[in-house]
């Protein structure tokens, strides 16, 4: 394919909040320029993980190479189609550095949300130029007029600017590919410059290595040349590379401006970075670009193998994972009741959630999954700092002079009657209102300062049952600040279950403490002796359950006769117990360990 000049590339990604159509906008553009053939076609063709077609949302960033004619001039559009979820705004922020210009999607009838808000002013910050889309046009409820009004007060975006389209039926989809045209501007790059190429994504291939995605932002790659990835200062020589369209279409070089993916038999999954330059390994190497903010994991919890034995298969599954979703980490630790696991950090509940999925589904192994918690800073006594990832690793109650907790703004889109049954649901979990914003005549956007912990176990479920499904939201980190919190232990038997510890506030120990140990009462099996669970902050009991031992009627044989031989019989009975209590050992269910995420609230 002949090679193409700067000017006539266009590097764009679609934002938008979840659901409002990205993926199916792509399929749209990709079958007008004829990237790919109606043979080919089938819906959502970018979000080819098993996992992204069975949940219908895109956990992937994808990048895509298509060239498109118009009065007789070709242009070569990368698209790089970008998650919606809030734990995925990350994915979303790699994209944007890859960028000149980004599509603002927002759905003709449920208009702004909370994510386009937050993916809208990421794009603004990353200098890009906005292309305002109204997406499903094609509806018999759709309100494009109003919507327009609220993308306008809400992003400042020009009425007139507005592209309307509908992914669906491919109406308005050639003025979009015109307004992309005239719209972004072409890369600011020098083909014959010294090579500096951004890495923003890879993906593991168990035969051919990592696969390395990168955009170029100076100079020429060519196959056979040697290249120097400047963290690690490594070198290797490029085997292969090429573009996707959707799939790898090798070619003989990628220049400035262009993105495209590199083969260089790497072999060591350490040895590639997001965010990491690539330049000529020969003579002095190009200056290092800025790369990407560091992730802020915020939540942690421990991944265990079902079976102990299956330890280093998790590990290798792990490492592959990691290279081709750099913003989880993981750890070793070992828990007593567990045995051999990692503590692994998430970017939310649902990225935790999709990791465990990938892990067994596509490394096939069977996993025990430990209360999630996000992390503390703990003052000691002695001045120090302690960041607290899992709660075995709070200190006694006497050397802490300061529990500090991670503090987020949650910004709110909901419609005008729900107001009342939201600021409820954020008072009960200890949030400061800052902003009440009317963003048109029937919607409003509340910004409120919560606890993280408040917002990530189950406020978004609790949110779409009090908005009736309208309500949506965003939310960011704004730092620690101090709190009246206490480590809760769970006790079976006396004995303190490590993995079953959580982190909450003083006021809700006591209901989340009888929660607990009713529900681990009601999952633990009976066994031969009588189980005391408990619920212990320090060494004070503050709830108790017991799991009823299994009794046999020793006293069945006896008709009548003298009490004393009855008496004989259960006492013997009762010292059997003893002696199994003593030497016994509880099995905890998985379930149990799950039993922990509730909350304490009764059920209505």
């Amino acid at each position: 394919m002949p090679q193409i000049d700067c000017t006539h590339i266009r590097n764009f990604c679609i934002v938008a909040h979840i659901d409002h159509g990205k993926s199916t906008l792509a399929d749209r553009l990709l079958e007008k320029t004829g990237t790919i053939t109606l043979r080919e076609m089938k819906e959502q063709v970018l979000d080819d993980m098993e996992l992204e077609r069975a949940r219908g949302i895109t956990i992937k960033a994808r990048a895509v190479a298509m060239r498109y004619t118009r009065g007789g001039e070709t242009y070569e559009l990368n698209l790089i189609d970008t998650p919606g979820h809030v734990d995925f705004h990350y994915e979303v922020s790699r994209s944007l550095a890859c960028c000149e210009g980004a599509l603002l999607l927002a759905d003709a009838f449920q208009g702004v949300e909370a994510q386009t808000v937050a993916n809208g002013y990421a794009a603004i910050e990353h200098d890009l130029v906005i292309v305002p889309v109204i997406n499903k046009i094609d509806l018999k409820q759709a309100r494009a007029d109003e919507v327009a009004e609220e993308m306008n007060h809400s992003l400042g975006v020009d009425l007139d600017e507005i592209v309307r389209v509908s992914a669906k039926t491919g109406a308005g989809v050639q003025e979009l590919l015109d307004a992309i045209v005239d719209r972004v501007p072409p890369p600011q790059g020098d083909p014959g410059a010294r090579l500096q190429a951004m890495v923003f994504d890879s993906h593991y291939d168990k035969y051919r290595g990592a696969i390395t995605y990168i955009r170029l932002m100076n100079g020429t790659v060519r196959k056979g040349d040697r290249i120097k990835f400047l963290r690690k200062r490594s070198v290797y020589e490029v085997l292969d590379l090429g573009q996707f369209a959707p799939r790898p279409r090798p070619c003989d070089q990628l220049q400035a401006g262009q993105v495209g993916y590199l083969i260089c038999n790497i072999k060591s999954i350490g040895d590639v970075h997001i965010g990491d330059t690539v330049t000529i390994a020969q003579g002095e190497p190009a200056k290092a670009l800025p790369g990407y903010q560091p992730l802020q994991r915020m939540v942690y919890c421990g991944l265990y193998p079902s079976d102990g034995q299956d330890f280093t298969e998790l590990r290798d599954a792990l490492e592959k994972l990691s290279i081709n979703d750099p913003s989880f980490e993981f750890s070793p630790e070992t828990s007593e009741a567990l045995g051999f696991g990692f503590r692994c950090g998430f970017l939310g509940l649902l990225h935790m959630e999709i990791v465990q999925q990938r892990l067994e589904g596509e490394a096939d192994i069977d996993l025990v999954q430990t209360a999630p918690n996000v992390t503390y800073q703990i003052i000691t006594t002695k001045g120090e700092t302690l960041e607290i990832h899992r709660p075995q690793e709070v200190p006694d109650a006497g050397l802490i002079d300061e529990f500090r907790q991670p503090i987020v703004r949650v910004n709110f889109v909901l419609p005008e009657e729900f107001i009342g049954a939201v600021m409820n649901l954020c008072h009960e979990r200890r949030g400061v209102q800052k902003v009440v914003e009317h963003l048109s005549a029937t919607r409003v956007m509340l910004t409120y300062d919560l606890p993280l912990a408040e917002v990530i176990y189950d406020l978004h479920d609790k949110l779409k049952s009090a908005t009736r499904g309208y309500g949506t939201m965003n939310y960011e980190l704004l730092g620690y600040e101090p709190a009246d919190l206490v480590r809760l232990d769970i006790l079976v038997n006396g004995n303190k279950v490590d993995a079953l510890s959580v982190i909450c506030n003083r006021g809700d120990a006591d209901r989340r403490g009888r929660a607990v140990v009713k529900k681990l009462a009601e999952e633990i099996d009976r066994h031969m002796f009588e189980i005391a669970v408990q619920a212990a902050i320090g060494s004070r009991v503050i709830a108790r359950e017991t799991v009823k031992a299994l009794r046999k009627n020793v006293t069945a044989k006896c008709y009548g006769g003298d009490i004393t031989r009855k008496r004989k019989l259960w006492a013997k009975q009762r010292e059997g117990k003893k002696r199994m209590k003593s030497i016994g050992s509880v099995d905890i269910p998985q379930k149990a360990f799950m039993a922990v995420l509730q909350t304490g609230e009764e059920k209505k």
